[in-house]
């Protein structure tokens, strides 16, 4: 499980089966536009959206998840390393 830097309380719920990654969205990212990143990453990538929280500054925490596949489970990697 990816545990980064989350706000408190996002790390109580996280479960196993998923894989989770906290991201941080800087303040001149209008809404538009990180409503295009975070499409881009589910369509293509398979996360989607957990939680969001906006803060003062214009900046956004996210947190995004994503089921773990079988190999993820048993610490295969899923492409072979070269």
């Amino acid at each position: 499980m990816h545990k980064g830097r989350m706000p408190p309380g996002w790390d109580k719920d996280l479960s196993d089966d998923y894989e989770w990654i906290p991201l941080r969205l800087p303040p001149d990212l209008t809404r538009i536009s990180a409503s295009v990143r975070l499409s881009i990453e589910a369509e293509y990538r398979g996360w989607e959206l957990t939680r969001v929280r906006l803060y003062n500054d214009g900046s956004r925490r996210v947190l995004l998840r994503r089921k773990k596949t079988p190999a993820d489970r048993v610490g295969v990697p899923e492409q072979p390393a070269l």
